[in-house]
Order: C-alpha cells, then sequence, then structure tokens
C-alpha cells in the first residue's frame, strides 16, 4: 500500500513537473516569435535582461550569434533563487530552477524571425505575444513552478521590509524599466511593451489566480498526525486543529485549518492526497490577514 502511495506521489509530481516545462515552452515559444521581433520589452527581470542585450549589441556592438537575453535573464534568476530558497520550499525551488534553464535554453536556440510573423501590425503581435507568455507563465505556476522573476525578488524584499509587496516590488521595477526605455528608444515601443504586459498579466491571471493568501480547511476522518507533521516541516506553516463530528455518518474526524500562499497550495493538496485521498478540502482564496503571519511565495 505505501508503495503504490509512493509510486502515485512520483506520478503525480513528474506529470506536474512535465506541464511546468510545457509553460516554459509556451512562454518561450511566445517571446522569441512575436515579443522580440517587433522589439517590445517584457515587464520584470525579463524585460531588464532584454534591456540589457539591446545595450550591449546596438550601443555596445557587442555582436552574438544568438540572443544573449536568457542567459542574462539566468544570470539574474539563479542568485535570487539561491538567496529565496529556504523561504519558497524545495519542490518550488527545484521547479523554477528547472523552468528557469529550460527558458534559457529555449530563448538561445528558437529562431527569431528576420521580419515579423504579423508584418505591419504591432499591436497584433503584443496582444497574441501577451496571451501566449501569459498563459505560460500561468501554467508554471498551477503546476507549482515559476518562471523566475520579480516574484521571487518581492519576497526577499519583504523579507527586508514588511510593507513591501510583490505588486509594489513589480510596479517600482516596471515604472524603472518603461523609464529606462521612454530615454533609450521612443514612445510607441514603450506603449506596445505596456500592453503587452497588460495582456500577459490578465492572462497570467485567467490561468492562474494571483492571491497572496489562501486558507484552507481539511477534514479528514483518518488519524492526521503523519499529514501534519508533513504540513508543518515541509510547508513550515502551522496549523489549528479542531476535533469535529460529521452529522450524517456521525463519525468523529479532524478539522485542519492553514494559512499558506498561493504558491504552497499546490504541494499542500499533495500532501493531503498523500496522507488521505478522501479528505475534504475547502479553499478559500483572498483572505486579509492581520498577526504574526510568514509572508512567502
Amino acid at each position: 500500500m505505501e508503495k503504490l502511495k509512493e509510486r502515485e506521489w512520483i506520478l503525480y509530481n513528474g506529470r506536474r513537473l512535465l506541464g511546468a516545462l510545457a509553460g516554459a515552452v509556451i512562454y518561450s515559444l511566445g517571446v522569441n516569435l512575436f515579443i522580440v521581433p517587433v522589439g517590445l520589452y517584457s515587464g520584470g527581470v525579463m524585460g531588464f535582461a532584454q534591456l540589457i542585450r539591446t545595450i550591449t549589441s546596438d550601443y555596445l556592438h557587442l555582436a552574438l550569434p544568438f540572443d544573449i537575453a536568457g542567459i542574462i535573464y539566468y544570470m539574474i534568476n539563479v542568485p535570487v533563487l539561491l538567496l529565496a530558497m529556504k523561504k519558497i520550499g524545495k519542490q518550488f525551488f527545484f521547479k523554477t530552477i528547472t523552468c528557469v534553464t529550460t527558458v534559457t535554453i529555449l530563448l538561445s536556440v528558437i529562431p527569431i524571425p528576420q521580419t515579423p510573423i504579423l508584418m505591419e501590425d504591432t499591436l497584433a503581435s503584443c496582444l497574441i505575444g501577451g496571451i501566449i507568455c501569459g498563459c505560460g507563465m500561468g501554467i508554471a505556476l498551477k503546476m507549482g513552478g515559476s518562471l523566475g522573476g520579480m516574484d521571487i525578488v518581492g519576497v526577499l524584499l519583504i523579507k527586508w521590509k514588511r510593507d513591501f509587496s510583490v505588486g509594489k516590488v513589480n510596479l517600482i521595477m516596471n515604472i524603472i524599466l518603461y523609464g529606462i526605455c521612454l530615454f533609450l528608444f521612443n514612445v510607441a515601443t514603450v506603449i506596445y511593451s505596456l500592453i503587452y504586459a497588460a495582456v500577459s498579466s490578465f492572462a497570467v491571471d485567467k490561468v492562474h489566480a494571483q492571491i497572496i493568501n489562501v486558507e484552507v480547511r481539511i477534514v479528514t476522518s483518518k488519524d492526521s498526525h503523519e499529514m501534519e507533521k508533513e504540513i508543518m516541516t515541509e510547508l513550515g506553516r502551522g496549523i489549528t486543529k479542531i476535533d469535529s463530528m460529521g452529522v450524517y455518518t456521525n463519525h468523529p474526524n479532524h478539522m485542519l485549518y492553514v494559512l499558506v500562499s498561493k504558491y504552497e497550495v499546490s504541494h499542500l493538496k499533495q500532501i493531503v492526497h498523500k496522507n488521505d485521498p478522501h479528505a475534504f478540502v475547502v479553499i478559500n482564496e483572498g483572505v486579509h490577514i492581520v498577526g504574526n503571519y510568514v509572508k512567502k511565495l
């Protein structure tokens, strides 16, 4: 029985890793086929990587046979991920580093069209590219991973100064990024890049709700000690345990109340399913929390 559970656990995580990698592939295709050919810039870390690429190639005349934006993206993300490793969980870290590596390789090898696929229609390119890239990022998040970027930077800044939020960090970084773009390029490039960023954010939200705080109620009729231990050790979250009674069955059970971040929900569901596949789980997103709650990804 234990071997069967372990096998199911491995298959489940394997499928989710493949799903996260599929998201990385979709994102990379969207960037290289639709965004780069029309000279647009993503928001956040990828936008800065593209900006550094442009400065090194156009202003410093450092010509390379492939696009180095992915390599720059990797060089920015990996040190940040290593610093944040203890705060984002082992599984999330592993999936994210795998996805970031995949994006780096794909951005370097996927051919960039010499002429845009949708010639003389920059708006259509930024809309389609935004949808494709946003779906890729959303799929990676839904599968319990990430393509790196500002969410990781944001959580580190939250630890440094508690009144920060990931949204504030994203806003500040994008203001700086597009301010530099406005200085170096033209207004049209900035406007189209902002449209792309807005569309990709909308697509991410449609695929994976960007909610930071999530409350979870788990009702189980089994002995919950192992489940509690795994939640506390693997997620580092506290649990409120309430002894309860099923009115219809008249059987005693336990209700575990846990507060987690959006990125920990998938891992929590794995732990619950592993210990009690028949557990009843209620997830409420977007809760406002006041008190001793540790902000994580």
